[in-house]
Order: structure tokens, then sequence, then C-alpha cells
């Protein structure tokens, strides 16, 4: 039995919500994504939302025309407007990605993703300044300078990659990044602006970006870098398999930028995981399971001792990155499927939401807050093998003395999710997979993905709660105990109740 104080450690920091992934932004435009986004704000309630293609050609902003033989850009808002008002009205604010390159811009034709966006440096780099100011010149305006100044601007995608940046030219990226940052700042010099956005694996380029900052004297806000745990991906049609590092790899890379920077210019500024999960194929199956879930708790539960926020990528399977899926559960990266199906790492962060301010406990495998009121919450989760060698512990015990409240009782909700409860991803695979489910198929789906839920009182003594979580293979739980204030009339019997045993409470 693990003792937790009463005395709470401090808040419990809330860096998990602070941003989430999206696929390119014009798919805001669309209506199941706009019924996702207002799902997951109403359930969990994110604060920033990061996405590719801001400049893509898609969004239309970059309009190069002739006009009596000599050539002009018109920029255009008309998409961006709309993307940028669905955000707000949904609750959540755009953490803004400068990029790609739009096609009357580039230097060359080379592309990315089923969608093209264009991964060259742009062949005028006045234009491309041109570019970025009337684009936040114009967000102010609508927005509101006060507004647009809570939004990060992050340079590029994965400049260190050749899938994004032509060449992986070091010095190109960091040419582009110079003009840009000074540009943002003549804008407004209180706009924040960073990067490199990062892949895993290449910390060097964070070491050459300290370098370049302070050799030039570039503005830099915050350092961004992406984390994944998954090793190469070994394809099938329409899918990928692959291994996993442990979920602890994750919390090593979220650290990185802080440990590779310590005793340069860019040593403690804020650092964004601006993009991680799992996998970083959008075809892997891994991440519609409970496993996906369970693996990622400690994560998602730690990740604030070693980065400013940890965006999950991403919070829809409106994405579209390799084609349009070919099923409704293909292995996206979202924590919904099309038609708002909810997976379990959606719940994860929906536990993760019902949880308190203070921070009680954190242990290998809980975690327990308490609200203002009173409340007292434990997210547990199962231990998983991420080499996926042994199918993980069948029946893994969790059990803890709770610092509850007054009185004789403590009413317990516990919310659950596992391999068969709350999963939608096995009740479609026990439909036989649809590939496109049916109206009553549907409706049994989303009847599915609803976590199990039990109700129970708990004793409490000397104001403890001593509440044992017995887990299923790969489960995470949320167990919530509020003190019982007991209203009864002193004349109800409950053990004259037809069907009751009298030593019910």
């Amino acid at each position: 039995m693990i003792h937790i104080p009463a005395v709470p450690q401090g808040a419990f920091p809330d860096a998990w919500r602070q941003c989430v992934g999206t696929g390119r932004l014009d798919l805001a435009l669309r209506h199941d994504y706009q019924r996702s986004l207002r799902l997951l704000q109403r359930d969990i309630g994110f604060r920033y939302l990061r996405g590719h293609g801001l400049f893509s050609d898609a969004m239309g902003i970059h309009r190069p025309y002739d006009w009596q033989g000599t050539r002009h850009v018109q920029h255009s808002f008309t998409y961006a407007d709309q993307v940028v008002d669905t955000l707000l009205d949904a609750g959540i604010r755009p953490f803004l990605e400068l990029g790609f390159m739009p096609s009357g811009l580039a230097s060359g034709d080379d592309t990315v993703f089923w969608w093209r966006g264009n991964i060259t440096p742009p062949a005028d780099h006045k234009e491309w300044a041109a570019l970025v100011r009337a684009t936040l010149t114009h967000l102010i305006e609508r927005y509101g300078l006060d507004e647009v100044r809570t939004w990060p601007i992050e340079v590029w995608n994965e400049p260190n990659l050749p899938m994004f940046w032509l060449n992986t030219d070091e010095k190109a990226y960091h040419r582009l990044y110079e003009i840009t940052a000074h540009t943002v700042k003549e804008v407004d010099a209180d706009l924040q602006v960073g990067g490199p956005a990062i892949s895993p694996g290449a910390d060097e380029w964070l070491t050459g970006f300290a370098e370049f900052a302070d050799r030039r004297q570039v503005p830099v806000d915050f350092v961004s870098r992406h984390a994944y745990s998954s090793g190469p991906g070994q394809h099938v049609p329409f899918g990928t398999h692959q291994t996993l590092a442990p979920a602890s790899d994750l919390l090593d890379q979220f650290a990185a930028p802080h440990r590779v920077l310590k005793g340069t210019s860019l040593a403690g500024l804020p650092v964004h995981i601006t993009e991680f999960n799992s996998s970083y194929c959008p075809d892997n199956l891994i991440h519609d399971t409970a496993f996906n879930a369970a693996y990622l708790a400690p994560v998602v539960t730690g990740g604030h001792a070693h980065a400013d926020s940890f965006s999950y990528w991403t919070f829809s399977d409106v994405f579209e990155e390799a084609g349009v899926p070919t099923a409704l559960f293909h292995g996206g990266f979202g924590l919904l499927t099309h038609r708002q199906l909810r997976k379990p790492t959606y719940h994860l962060y929906a536990f993760l939401a019902r949880s308190g301010e203070e921070l009680l406990a954190r242990g290998d495998d809980h975690l327990v807050t308490r609200h203002r009121d009173g409340r007292v919450t434990v997210l547990a989760w199962a231990p998983v093998d991420a080499s996926g060698e042994t199918p993980g512990p069948e029946g893994h015990t969790v059990r803890l003395s709770l610092p509850v409240g007054a009185g004789q009782w403590a009413f317990l909700r516990r919310s659950s999710v596992d391999d068969e409860r709350g999963n939608a991803y096995t009740a479609w695979r026990h439909l036989g997979s649809p590939r496109s489910p049916k109206p009553a198929q549907l409706d049994v789906l989303h009847e599915a993905s609803e976590p199990a839920h039990t109700h129970a009182r708990v004793p409490l003594t000397e104001g403890r709660a001593d509440l044992t979580l017995t887990l299923a293979r790969h489960e995470i739980t949320l167990a919530e105990l509020t003190p019982v204030v007991d209203e009864a009339p002193p004349w109800w019997d409950e053990g004259r109740l037809l069907g009751r045993q009298p030593t019910s409470p």
C-alpha cells in the first residue's frame, strides 16, 4: 500500500494540454474536421493547434500575377481567415508553423506528401519576407495585437530531413530562419519566434542553431524539437509495422534540448516538443490501440519535467499526408478517427482533463491529484512491454492510501479503457474490419468507444480511503473519489428495500 501524502507537492503542470497537432491547415474547412475539433475541446480543451501548410498553395495566400508586363504578388487571406476563425470559435489558438513554400515563390518543384507541400527554399528571400510580413500584419489587424502576441511562430518543419527541406541544407535553413525572425520582430518585437523543429536523431542541429543565432545575433524566443520512439518501418500495403523503444526514450528526447543547449546562448529558453507520438507513420495500427494509451501514459503524465509543451501528433485522422485513408481504422495519428470515434489514447487525455489542480503523487504506474473542492483523482495504467515480446501483465494491481477528507464514506467513480472496454478498434475487428461501416455499425462502434464506468462507496478511516485497483492488460483507468454527504432521512432503512442486503451501505 502506497501512502499518498495529504500535503500537495505543488500545482500539477498541464504542459500536456498546451498544444496538439493537426494535418494541413486547410482541412479545418471540412465539416468532419470541425465536428472532431469541437468534441476534442469539449472533452479535453487544448490551448494551441499546430499544423503544416499555412503557406502551401491550398491556402491560397501567395498569389503572383502579371499586370502590364510586370510581376506582382497579391496576398489573399480568404481561407486563412476561415481557418483561424474556426479554431478560435472552438476555443483553441494557432501555433503558427511557417511553411511550406508557395509554388509561385519556390526555387524548385520538389514536394512532400500526397498533397504536395513544396520543400524548396524561396527563389526570392525578399518576397518570402514580404509574405511573412503581410500575413502577420493581416492577422494582427483582424484579431488584435494582444491576441496574436500569444501565438508562437515556428519557422519550417524538420529541415534536417530531405523529405522536408531540399538537400537538408543547414546553412540555407539558417538563412531562411534569420530573414523570417527579423521580419517577425519588425512587425512587432513581442511576437514569439523559434525553431528549428527538428526530428529525432539530429540534435547536432540544435548546437549549430545556437552557434548561428549567437554569431548572427538572430532572435530566438523558444526552441522546438520532435519526438518519436519507433524504429524503421516494415511496410505492407496500406500499413506499417515498427518496433518501439521504451517510453522513457520519449522523455529523454523531451529533455534533449535543455541538455544539448546547456552553456549556449539558447540555454534556458522555453522548449516546445511540437510533435510526438509512438510511431511516426500515419498508417501504423498501434495508434488505434489501448497499448498506445498505456504506453504513452507515463510520458503524458511526466513530460512537464522536461518541456514546456509536448504536442500529440495529431488530434484527428482527418489528415491525408499518405493519401485518403482506405479504411475507418487505418493506423492514423489521430486521437479521433473519421466520424469522431474516440480511440483509447483520446481517453488518456480526457481522463487527464478530469484531474485536479494539485499534484499529490506520481509513480511508475499512477498519478494522484486533488481538485480545489476536495475531490481526489487517480489515473493509473498497466505497464507495457515496448518490445512486444510479452503481452503485458494481466491483473496489474495499484494499492493506494488516499487522503480524501472527513466523513465515513467516499463515492468512487471509476472509468476504464483496455483491449476490450472503451475500445472501438477491437469492436471494429470483431465486426470484420469494415472499411466503410454502415450507419448501424457506426452506432455500435460509438457505443464501444465509451469507457466502462463503475460506481461504489469506499469507507474512510481517519479521512483516508484504501483503494485497490486491479488493471487488465493495457488498461488505463481514472478513479475519482468524493467525500459523501449523506442526505438520506433518518427513517430510511435500506435493508427493507426488496432485494437489498441489510448490510448494504
